[in-house]
Order: C-alpha cells, then sequence, then structure tokens
C-alpha cells in the first residue's frame, strides 16, 4: 500500500504542477462526463463532452448494457430463416429485379435506363445500347420507406424526361420469398407508353417480391438508403468479406562468401573492405553486421552466419534479392554482387529440421548491367553461402499478441480440426456523434463495422447519412482455440464521393471499438449487449455512441475444448526454435504492412487506418496513462498478499478470540497430521470455487475506462500520449532525451503489464471468468486433493524432486501442460482501453 499511495504522490507532483513565467499553476486532472439529460443551455445530447471539477462521472455511461431485440423476427414470425439468421432482428424489404427490354420504339438510336420508382424514391439503372437492352440489376427498398402502395417501373431514353414504356405493380399483389426458397422467375410485362396504348411501347423483363436481409440479392442491390450516394460512391458502401493472405517467414541464413572482388571504387584505396549482405524482399530490406576480420580467413571471404528473417505472402510470386556490399566510408557504399532468387524455390518445412546450405553464384556490378553473354565482362565467379527456408510451424503474428484472434501456424498440414463455431449478428449503433457536417443538413454519419477473427475480415455495407444505423447483418467463424479474441470496429466512410476523396486524400474516421474473448463466454449462448464506442482524444476520454451486438459460441466437442487448455498456446516451433521479442514486433509491422497492401488492392479498398486501428499497431507506443494503469493492475494483485498479511495479524492479535482459536485449533490439527495441508488448501481453493460460481461474471468484459485511468488524467500526459514520435516539443537536446525515455519505459510499461497479467491469471483459477478453466481447475483441486490424501507426502515430495532433476534427454522443450493452463487463463487485459 505504500508503494501505491508513493506511485499517486508522485503522479500528482509530475504531471499536476507546471512552471509558467515563474510561478507554479496546478494543472487539474481532465474529467469527461457523459450525460443523459445535459442541463438547460447546454445544448446537447448523449455524447456531449465536458469537464466536471468535482471528478464525478457517470459510470453506467461507460458500462456494458444488456438489450433484448427481436432476434430472427421475434417468437411469433418463425421462417426459414431462423435457423441461420437467428442473431440478427428481420429487415423487410422489396425486391425489384430488371433484367432486360425488347421490341423499343427509340428513334435515331442511342442509350436506354430503367427506373424504378417508389414513392420518393427513384433508382436508376446503368445505360445500354437499345439493341441489346439487358440491365440485370436489384433495387432494393426498405420496408420503412414505402410511402405508396404501387411501384412503377420506367424504361427512358438517355436525358430524356419522357418514358418510352411504363409498368407499374400493387405492393398488395407482390409475393413474399423465404430463402431457401428458389429465386422468383422473371417474366416478360408489355408496357404502356404515355398514351396508355400497349401495342407499340416494348416489354421489358421483370421480377418483384418481398424479401428480408437473408436474401441472395441483399448484398449486390442497390438500396433506398443510399439514394443521395454518387454512382462512383455505390461500390464503397456494399458489405464485403476480405481474406487476410496467408504469411509465411522467410528465414535466410547468410553465412560466407567466397571469391568476392572489390569494386572499381573500392579496388584503388589502401583499407580493408568491410563487407556486408543487404537482402531486400518487397517493401522489406535487413542488413547484416559488417563482417569480422579473422587471422584464418581471406579478405575475399567474409563470414557473417547471420538470420534474416522477413514475412512474405502467399502467393509467391516476390523475389529476393540479396546484394554483398562494401562500406567504403560511413553513408557510402558499393555493391560488389548480386543475387536474384525466386520465392516459389526456395524450401518450405513444417518443423526445426536443418534444411541443406546452398552456394549460389552471384554477379559483380559490372556484368550485372551488362550483357551476361559476354564472357569477358566476368572477372571471377564469387559465390554466397546461404540456407533459405520458408518456415510454416511458425504463426505469423499480426495483431497485438494478447488480443491475437488465430494462433494456428501458417502450414495447413499442421492444423487441427476446428473445436466450435462463433456466431455474431452486428445488429446497429445509437447515438453516434456526428462525423462530418454536410451542406444543408447539419452533422451526419455514414458508419459501417469491420469485424476481424483470423483470416477473416468482414465489412458491413454502410448505412449513410444516419446516427442510428441498422445493419442486422450475421457471420460466422470456425473456432481453433477458445483463447482468441474478436475486434469489432466502427468507422465512418469518407470515400462516398471518390472524386472528393481522391482530391483531399481522405480516410475512415475512427468511431470506436469492442472486443470479445471468446473463453469468457459460455457455451451456446446468445449474449446480447450494447456496447459503448470509447475514443481516447488529446481532451480526453469520449463516447462516441453505442454497439448493439449478439454473440453466440457453440461448442461442437466439449472434450475437445477442454484438451485445448492443457495444449500450448503458440504452435511448436515458438518454443522450439523461439524468436525474440524484437524480432516479433519487427515482423508484426511488416506483417501488417504486408495485409494492408492485400487489402489496398480489393474493391472495395480497406483503407490503412482501418487496418492499423484492428490491429492495435500503436499498442507498444510510450504513455504516462498505460503505465499508471498496469501499474495499479500489479497493485490490485499484490493487495491480496497484503489482505492476507492483514488478516494474520488480526488473527495473532486475537481481535477476534473466536476466529482466533478456531485458528489454533486448525493448526495444531494440521501441525500433528502434516498430510492433510495439501488436500485441505485445494479442498479449501475447490470450495471458494464453488461457492463463487453463483456471483460468476454474466457479461462478456469490455473497456474499463476507470481502470484504463482514462476518467482522471493530466493534460500534459494526453499532450505526450498524442504527440508524434519523434517528438515535436522540444528542442534537439531535449527531443532526444525525451524519444529515449519513451523507448525505454514503454518497455517498463509492458512488462509491469505482463507482471499485472500472471497475477490476474493466478486470480481468475476461481473467478468463472472463464467457465471452463474454472470447471477444469475445480475437478483437479478434487481429485489433487485425493491424490494427495492417499499418496504420503514424502513419496510425493521424493517423485517431485525426482521428475525435477531428470536428465535432459527425458525433458521436452515444450512447456508442461500446467504452464499452457495457465497462459490461457483471461486477464484484465481485455479490458484495457
Amino acid at each position: 500500500m505504500a508503494a501505491q499511495n508513493q506511485m499517486g504522490d508522485n503522479n500528482g507532483n509530475n504531471g499536476g504542477v507546471q512552471q509558467k513565467g515563474g510561478e507554479l499553476s496546478e494543472l487539474k486532472p481532465v474529467v469527461v462526463t457523459t450525460l443523459q439529460n445535459p442541463p438547460m443551455g447546454g445544448g446537447g445530447g448523449r455524447g456531449n463532452l465536458g469537464i466536471y471539477p468535482n471528478g464525478m462521472i457517470l459510470a453506467n455511461e461507460y458500462s456494458l448494457k444488456e438489450t433484448r431485440p427481436h432476434l430472427g423476427g421475434g417468437l411469433q414470425s418463425k421462417d426459414k430463416t431462423s435457423s441461420t439468421y437467428d442473431l440478427v432482428e428481420q429487415m423487410q424489404y422489396l425486391y425489384v429485379k430488371v433484367v432486360k427490354a425488347r421490341e423499343l420504339s427509340v428513334f435515331g438510336g442511342g442509350e436506354v435506363i430503367c427506373e424504378v420508382k417508389l414513392g420518393n424514391y427513384k433508382g436508376v439503372t446503368k445505360r445500354v445500347s437499345y439493341n441489346h437492352a439487358e440491365w440485370d440489376q436489384v433495387f432494393a427498398f426498405s420496408k420503412d420507406c414505402i410511402q405508396s402502395s404501387m411501384v412503377e417501373v420506367f424504361v427512358k431514353e438517355r436525358e430524356k424526361d419522357e418514358y418510352i414504356g411504363r409498368v407499374w405493380f400493387d405492393l398488395n399483389e407482390v409475393p413474399k420469398r423465404v430463402p431457401p426458397d428458389s429465386q422468383l422467375a422473371p417474366q416478360w410485362h408489355r408496357m404502356e407508353d404515355k398514351r396508355g396504348d400497349k401495342s407499340k411501347a416494348g416489354e421489358v423483363m421483370i421480377s418483384i417480391w418481398f424479401g428480408t436481409q437473408a436474401d441472395e440479392a441483399f448484398a449486390e442491390a442497390w438500396h433506398s438508403k443510399a439514394a443521395n450516394v454518387h454512382l462512383d460512391g455505390l461500390g464503397s458502401i456494399k458489405s464485403k468479406i476480405y481474406l487476410s493472405p496467408k504469411l509465411w517467414y522467410l528465414r535466410l541464413n547468410v553465412i560466407e562468401a567466397q571469391d568476392i572482388v572489390l569494386g572499381e571504387k573500392g579496388g584503388s584505396i589502401m583499407r580493408y573492405p568491410e563487407f556486408y549482405v543487404k537482402v531486400q524482399v518487397g517493401n522489406q530490406v535487413l542488413r547484416t553486421k559488417v563482417s569480422p576480420a579473422g587471422a584464418n580467413r581471406a579478405v575475399s571471404n567474409p563470414f557473417w552466419n547471420e538470420d534474416l528473417i522477413f514475412v512474405v505472402p502467399e502467393p509467391l510470386e516476390d523475389y529476393v534479392l540479396i546484394s554483398v556490399e562494401d562500406r567504403i566510408m560511413p553513408g557510402r557504399e558499393e555493391v560488389v554482387g548480386r543475387l536474384l532468387l525466386p520465392l516459389a524455390a526456395i524450401e518450405r518445412r513444417w518443423d526445426d529440421k536443418t534444411v541443406p546450405s546452398k552456394w549460389f553464384h552471384v554477379d559483380n556490378q559490372n556484368f550485372a548491367f551488362s550483357n551476361p553473354s559476354d564472357p569477358s565482362k566476368s572477372r571471377f565467379g564469387s559465390r554466397i553461402h546461404i540456407r533459405a527456408t520458408l518456415d510454416g510451424g511458425y504463426h505469423v503474428l499480426d495483431e497485438a499478441t494478447m488480443y491475437s484472434s488465430d494462433l494456428r501456424p501458417t502450414a495447413k498440414q499442421l492444423w487441427k480440426p476446428h473445436i466450435g463455431v462463433l456466431e455474431m449478428g452486428i445488429l446497429g449503433a445509437t447515438g453516434l456523434m456526428p462525423m462530418k457536417i454536410r451542406e444543408g443538413k447539419g452533422g451526419s454519419t455514414d458508419a459501417y463495422c469491420v469485424a476481424k477473427y483470423g483470416q477473416k475480415w468482414v465489412r458491413t455495407r454502410t448505412v449513410v447519412d444516419s446516427l442510428s444505423p441498422k445493419w442486422n447483418e450475421q457471420y460466422t467463424w470456425e473456432v481453433f482455440d477458445p483463447c482468441t479474441v474478436i475486434t469489432v470496429g466502427v468507422f465512418d466512410n469518407c470515400r462516398l464521393d471518390k472524386n472528393i476523396a481522391a482530391a483531399t486524400g481522405a480516410r475512415d474516421s475512427r468511431i470506436g471499438k469492442v472486443r470479445i474473448r471468446l473463453s469468457t463466454l459460455e457455451t451456446d449462448r446468445v449474449y446480447t449487449h450494447s456496447y459503448p464506442l470509447l475514443i481516447l482524444h488529446a481532451s480526453g476520454v469520449k463516447k462516441m455512441g453505442e454497439l448493439h451486438l449478439a454473440v453466440r459460441f457453440s461448442c461442437e466437442n466439449m472434450g475437445n475444448m477442454l484438451h485445448m487448455y492443457a495444449m500450448p498456446l503458440l504452435p511448436k516451433m515458438h518454443y522450439v526454435n523461439p524468436l525474440s521479442v524484437n524480432q516479433l514486433e519487427s515482423l508484426r509491422y511488416q506483417a501488417m504492412n504486408v495485409v494492408t497492401a492485400r487489402f489496398s488492392r480489393a474493391e472495395p479498398a480497406l483503407g490503412r487506418e482501418v487496418v492499423e486501428y484492428m490491429l492495435d499497431h500503436d499498442s507498444h507506443m510510450w504513455s504516462m496513462r498505460k503505465s499508471k494503469a498496469n501499474f495499479f493492475r500489479l497493485m490490485n494483485v499484490l493487495s491480496g498478499v497484503i489482505g492476507m498479511a492483514c488478516w494474520a495479524e488480526a488473527i495473532r492479535s486475537w481481535q477476534r478470540p473466536v476466529y482466533s482459536s478456531l485458528f489454533v485449533l486448525v493448526y495444531l490439527l494440521l501441525v500433528t497430521f502434516p498430510e492433510l495441508i495439501i488436500p485441505t488448501m485445494l479442498i479449501y481453493m475447490a470450495l471458494v470455487g464453488i461457492w463463487r460460481y453463483r456471483s460468476r461474471p454474466r457479461h462478456p468484459p469490455h473497456m474499463d475506462t476507470r481502470l484504463s485511468h482514462a476518467e482522471n488524467v493530466y493534460p500534459d500526459e494526453l499532450d505526450e500520449e498524442f504527440d508524434t514520435f519523434p517528438s515535436t516539443r522540444s528542442s534537439e537536446l531535449v527531443r532526444m532525451r525525451y524519444d529515449r525515455l519513451r523507448s525505454v519505459a514503454g518497455r517498463i510499461q509492458t512488462v509491469v503489464g505482463d507482471m499485472a497479467t500472471q497475477g490476474e491469471r493466478f486470480q481468475g483459477l476461481l473467478s468463472w471468468r472463464d467457465p471452463r478453466a474454472t470447471f477444469l481447475f475445480v475437478i483437479l483441486c478434487l481429485f489433487a486433493a485425493i491424490g494427495f490424501y492417499m499418496v504420503p507426502i514424502k513419496a510425493v515430495v521424493a517423485l517431485w524432486g525426482i521428475y525435477y532433476l531428470r536428465p535432459p534427454k527425458f525433458r521436452s522443450k515444450l512447456p508442461p501442460q500446467v504452464f499452457s493452463f495457465f497462459r490461457r487463463l483471461p486477464s484484465k487485459a481485455d479490458s484495457l482501453l
């Protein structure tokens, strides 16, 4: 407790006092409060930002709320889609499919269009030649937009108001279609001209029906909600599924080279050459160290023996450019040999078996840019010794380790069958903050969601100009490990008008993010909650709205799922041939760039700002707020030890004579029968776990502003957190020291957070936060209690000592099952903002 108070005092003194103009002025912490009913004259609604000196905050605005949506259309409208779309609310649409037209009376030729009109809403097809009038387009009108009892279809010439033909339908006669019924067959309908004559206007092929968002035509249909979107922006508002590329670790072991000849510039200088190897794969460039001087090696035979690791995606169409360079002086290098190696020719491996190395001929600089068929240009046959492998036994991390959604190795041969299915219904959002200003309409938001789990990214359609959008889209993922996290982000679409987006370089704005750890969900239970969307700004934390989700985690075989808790968290190669922390962080940044580049080539593209936000690219950056949050997490874990010490002191001081007398009797009993000590402790923990089952958490964990220290933060700390890296706040000397401090403090922050995570996992053994893990631990305690009672303690200690001191030959490189089980337990890291 003394350490905790000292940390608080230090933060207050360092961050709360600032010198200005020779005087000391106290900085008050920024307290951000969101009010449901703002005071009179406030001029705002939900989501307003206010600063209150009393530090009062309405916690319910930042908490999780349970909702009761009518999933699957409610209990009274069970249809065939309830089995596949039972996690969303049914949305009724009027679908009009315009296929083609014939026998059109067009004078002079030209292009024709088809116009579908329903009340004030009007959808227009693409322009086609009247000789080949085929559109094959679907229009979807939301039921809450229907303001007329009839729908009209017009065929017009391009840029003419008068129509060639017209056909209309009474909405009361439109049939209903429910998948998986076959699609409705389109029919030819005779059109009437402006005089009402049906003999000369031609025919149009149309099908019309009422359906829901489960219809196959829903994804590619033109929606009435997007009536004001320009044609160029329609492609960026449709729902899509993206698959991130399969990523491989490319390991290049650069061993040595032979017969390297100095170039034109380096040969005329009397010096010892400084050879190193530079390897480039795409945009990734790595260099070895300079070859050290050796008494037993010639100058032309440099030696390195270094591993260079890259991230490469499938398909393996790129090349590896290997160049041997000579550092003539600082900032001046000369290429003395080059080698181009195709990725497809590199051997793949799934384990740590050694792959034979190979010698490759390298070309000197003159030969590389001359005619290869001219032997006079080749001065020498230089060679380089390389061992190149594509390691498929690793999992290529592209997201923060604590929020990983996939832990499988790259090689599909090492995958195990999935253990369950994750289903998510993205229902909608309420109370979103306006993100842009439209002329004549004021503030508006064009919101869409992105959900990421494993290699599958999903993007909902964009709901145009709505602060309470409704998506009601359902998606499914296969689950291979329950100790994974699904991430859902909400963004504002700034690319509806491609011309404006290209001119201004628009980036989609962040609205908020939700993370759900699957191991904290009960099996086959539907969770329907509204999650507050929280964003940290330079002025403090701000609630941007609420996201409504329905989540269900289904298990196919409970035995397989429980067995996963005893398996290593990462693939075997991570323990047999581990990568360093610096390597993992660098490779994760490379993997994020590869995924970003691949998604930028999709249509519609998923912006870099979206990928970076979903993958937490800046999670390693220094923040005083995060450091304080991790420190107090650690102190909260240690508070249990302090509480035990206080309890023991209370027993020792006989403040409660009855409790002290009982403790003395139990103590004498355990001293007399020491074989009861361990069974008693295990039974006690099992009973505590069973007792706490009643008070187990009922809701998934979410961002906790109090735990994140986002409620009460100093302005200078926020300015430091939102400062650029390197800093731009002061002179060069202060900038150097400041950046060095942030780099070191970021590592300390991570270490403190990891320590707190381990302690919180220990607390999670009996908290029922992960119901399956707590169940396994309780059962294990009961069986262990019986075992320790039946087996003498001396035998147990002797067996444990022999097992602990066994020779290395009989040890496994994989971590023990107890450690694997412990690493899978959840922590409060999931609730950090």
